[in-house]
């Protein structure tokens, strides 16, 4: 280690709405949940991440779990700085005397407004940050998955995460068409949730609704493998009492189909706005899917469907955004043309 890494150290984030993940020197060092449990009275931090998650929906009125950031953007600025800190303390530093001032390249949603990307600067400033540069999603995605944006060629990537879709036709180091929707993983997650006491008029909570998405979640009502049926346990509707109802994959595919309907016509739009010469590109490259949303079951059939084009789920699609933001602050000379200050 040299002495300048003694005093300061490079961190790459992807402050995520459902996950935040930080690397540093090349190596996935913080994977957790966005999410903050405090203390109501002082204010003080109880937990950060996995922690704080299994306490969600399960605290007493001394201690609120709080979700900081809403639709990909910071909802609330405090809490956000509170856990960007906690998620940087979690980071092995070794034992120091001081605290080191950290250069971090953190990724935005690419229809951000400039209130928006202020209070992700000024978030990661208090956290500890003397330089701060921010890169768009989708070209994160896009450089974490091995595309080379810098040439004339066009690509295009779906990035489905918590709070927001972020669609965009990229050539050139730049963003030639784009598509921002705040239709993703929670919007899904909502969708279960409603279906559930609609249809069943069973109450759960937002942590199961996850679970279910994540163990039977479906974009297609058939598909070529069978997924057994889930055990979900809530609060009967009607009686009051504890009860456990099975679903099946059919079911999930129903409740989150207009969702994935808008997704649909948002990956539609942003193919209309891209330049013919640029079309031609994608019909042969195909759209390429990252983030957690690609990991539906049969979401690449449905969209490969309706668009008529090939679609590449990406190897690892949860870790794709935050390795482009790695690569980006490993080679800041070369990504000058992305990155935002």
């Amino acid at each position: 280690m040299g002495l300048f890494d003694f005093f300061s150290s490079d961190l790459a984030i992807d402050l995520g709405t459902a996950n935040t993940l930080i690397i540093q020197k090349d190596k996935v060092v913080v994977d957790e949940p966005s999410i903050i449990a405090l203390d109501r009275q002082n204010g003080k931090v109880i937990a950060v991440g996995t922690k704080a998650m299994q306490m969600h929906e399960k605290t007493h009125e001394n201690i609120r779990t709080i979700r900081p950031l809403r639709d990909g953007v910071i909802a609330d600025f405090h809490a956000a700085e509170q856990m960007i800190r906690g998620m940087i303390r979690m980071i092995n530093q070794g034992k120091r005397f001081f605290t080191p001032s950290h250069r971090m390249v953190i990724c935005i949603p690419s229809g951000i407004t400039e209130v928006e990307k202020r209070a992700v600067r000024d978030s990661a400033e208090h956290a500890g940050a003397k330089e701060v540069y921010m890169i768009p999603e989708p070209i994160a995605a896009a450089i974490g998955i091995g595309i080379n944006i810098e040439q004339p060629v066009g690509s295009m990537i779906v990035d489905i995460g918590g709070g927001t879709t972020e669609i965009a036709v990229i050539a050139l180091s730049g963003i030639v068409g784009d598509q921002s929707i705040r239709t993703a993983g929670d919007v899904f997650t909502r969708d279960i949730l409603d279906y559930m006491r609609r249809q069943h008029n069973l109450l759960i909570g937002e942590r199961s609704a996850e679970k279910i998405k994540v163990e039977v979640g479906s974009a297609l009502t058939e598909l070529d493998e069978e997924i057994e049926p889930f055990e979900v346990r809530g609060r009967d509707l009607m009686t009051g009492i504890p009860k456990v109802i099975t679903v099946t994959y059919s079911e999930v595919a129903y409740a989150i189909d207009k969702s994935i309907s808008k997704i649909e016509e948002a990956v539609l739009r942003a193919l209309e706005t891209a330049p013919p010469e640029l079309s031609a590109d994608i019909y042969d490259r195909g759209i390429h899917l990252t983030g957690g949303g690609a990991l539906l079951r049969g979401l690449d059939k449905r969209l490969s469907i309706k668009t008529k084009l090939p679609v590449h789920v990406a190897d690892d699609p949860l870790r794709a955004v935050v390795r482009g933001t790695g690569q980006a602050l490993k080679n800041l000379d070369d990504f000058k043309a992305v990155l935002m200050t």
